[in-house]
């Protein structure tokens, strides 16, 4: 069972995949450093755009809902980077834009219940 040759490609398979695992690693590394640095710089656009209370204001909607204070700050960061922001945003303001916001996404569902076919199903059963 000692092949020369099986010995030779495990040997060689396996310095393949250890190549193989310190490449991703740093891919790994280089990504979480890119998402690091657009963290930064967003908070540092944040910062500079909003004042205490506003940024108090955004890290509560962040906390309550995550998703919608996410679509706020990327707002927010676009609003800056285009020009359309020139003074520091107050927490009224921001509340205003956030009413914005939730009117445009707002989702108009409705339930409908038929209380005479749950009626009907409810006196068919017997007891």
């Amino acid at each position: 069972m000692d092949d020369p040759e099986l010995e030779q490609i495990r040997k060689q398979r396996l310095a393949q995949l250890q190549s193989q695992s310190q490449y991703g690693e740093g891919d790994r590394q280089k990504k979480e450093e890119e998402v690091k640095a657009q963290e930064d710089m967003k908070n540092s656009i944040l910062v500079q755009i909003l004042d205490q209370s506003a940024r108090a204001r955004l890290n509560t909607l962040m906390l309550g809902k995550p998703e919608k204070g996410r679509m706020v700050e990327n707002m927010l960061v676009q609003m800056a980077r285009s020009g359309q922001i020139g003074t520091k945003i107050s927490e009224k303001d921001l509340i205003g834009l956030l009413e914005n916001v939730s009117n445009q996404t707002k989702s108009k569902t409705s339930v409908k219940f038929d209380r005479r076919r749950a009626a009907l199903d409810s006196d068919d059963e017997d007891f």
